[in-house]
């Protein structure tokens, strides 16, 4: 799903290889829509989130590893 970012005064959306001029489209798709772009900012949010704790959690895991063979 992508908007033409060039003509704000009728934008387009592109879903699934067909276009829309968002204007034309009813309510209740436009509502579609604006649920859709939520859900995909909260999801790249999420992916970010999961990143950062994978990073932390390699990290921790190290840092467990050199103290560990201090032990051995």
């Amino acid at each position: 799903m992508s908007e033409n970012p060039n003509d704000t005064s009728n934008p387009v959306l592109t879903f699934e290889g067909k276009k829309y001029l968002i204007n034309e489209l009813s309510n209740d798709i436009k509502e579609s829509i604006k649920g859709l772009q939520i859900a995909e900012t909260q999801l790249k949010m999420h992916e970010d989130t999961l990143k950062l704790l994978s990073i932390s959690r390699n990290f921790l895991a190290n840092q467990l590893r050199e103290k560990l063979k201090i032990l051995e």
